[in-house]
């Protein structure tokens, strides 16, 4: 079997666990007052550029929740991409921590907000219109939930829309590390320098073990989320631990190094069926992801194979590298598809010609 369904199926980098082993020693005191916890501020505050405040918590899901409900009121409106992970796949967590805040869905290209569209959304909603859900936060998913990256430029442009109105930036930055290998710029401009206030940084889907993140750049909005962390039970005891993985995840570039490694295998799949017949990319392959309309009988035909992926639909299907993925088993995948699209299967539906 290769299994291609996600980045969270595969194994934890070595150099993680060995982090963890290595800070398994003697005793610390619990709930971040460790030397681990200290140092990982420090270290965050380097790879940033600026000072920070970082929070380990146990998933992404987390990490979106709370750091949302640290920026928008019960009874604000958080404006994503109608794909963001927060409005499709995490059970309303955010309306849940929030006290009841809105998701508002922006329309975009290929799992992106689109700038323009924001602006006219906001500009509907006028201060004052105290009948409507009031704009309190936008979130940007980066790299988006159809493995597209938003470029500099695009994510200024929409923080600036959001300053305007008072917004708060929140970036979901789950796969984070493959948009910044992908876009080759420093942390500290994917983030503050682009307006971004509130930052959930991913590790789990690219090498990590136990712990994402949240990394805060506006000092306001630390005191509170501290709260909402300790009263969903996000607060690591032994915090040690987690924040030993964190500062292995960063050290000698390895986050990038692993991403790097994913984004690669997806550029070869894509490279490897570019023009095919018979399938069709549904959006650009920008990082680690693939996202593909396909034939019913193309994806029996590939599970028989044995290849594992996630059916999103009928007729589309989402494969994920792996840092660990290799070229043999990227090369499998492409002649796998190469020989059932060129066979008498199902035809492609007609909106994947358009």
């Amino acid at each position: 079997m290769i299994d291609y369904r996600s980045d969270n199926t595969g194994r934890a980098a070595p150099e993680i666990l060995d982090a963890m082993v290595r800070a398994n020693t003697g005793t610390a005191l619990g709930y971040g007052a460790d030397e681990w916890t200290a140092r990982l501020q420090e270290r965050f505050g380097e790879l940033f550029e600026t000072k920070v405040r970082v929070f380990p918590v146990a998933t992404g899901t987390a990490a979106n929740a709370l750091a949302l409900a640290a920026s928008s009121p019960s009874w604000g409106l958080v404006y994503c991409s109608e794909a963001a992970h927060i409005n499709t796949s995490e059970a309303n967590a955010a309306g849940f921590f929030g006290g009841g805040l809105k998701l508002a869905p922006i329309a975009g290209k290929d799992g992106r907000i689109d700038p323009d569209a924001f602006a006219r959304t906001l500009a509907a909603i006028q201060p004052g219109q105290l009948h409507r859900g009031q704009p309190a936060a936008v979130n940007l998913t980066q790299a988006s939930d159809l493995g597209t990256v938003y470029v500099l430029d695009d994510i200024r442009a929409i923080a600036d829309v959001a300053k305007t109105r008072g917004l708060k930036v929140h970036m979901d930055g789950a796969r984070f590390a493959n948009a910044l290998a992908r876009l080759g710029c420093s942390p500290a401009e994917m983030s503050w320098r682009a307006g971004v206030d509130i930052l959930s940084f991913g590790v789990t889907k690219n090498g990590g073990a136990l712990c994402d993140a949240i990394v805060v750049f506006t000092p306001e909005l630390a005191d509170g989320l501290a709260v909402q962390l300790r009263r969903a039970g996000q607060v690591w005891s032994k915090m040690r631990f987690a924040s030993a993985q964190l500062m292995a995840y960063i050290e000698h570039g390895l986050w990038l190094n692993l991403a790097a490694a994913s984004n690669a295998a997806a550029a070869r799949i894509a490279g490897g069926i570019a023009g095919l017949p018979g399938l069709r990319l549904v959006a650009p392959v920008e990082v680690n992801e693939i996202f593909l309309e396909l034939p019913t009988g193309v994806m029996d035909a590939i599970e028989r194979d044995g290849f594992q992926f996630y059916r999103r639909s009928a007729t589309l299907a989402r494969f994920v590298c792996r840092f660990d993925t290799s070229e043999a088993e990227a090369d499998a995948l492409v002649a796998a598809l190469r020989r059932h699209c060129a066979g008498p299967a199902d035809t492609v539906p007609a909106r994947a010609a358009e």
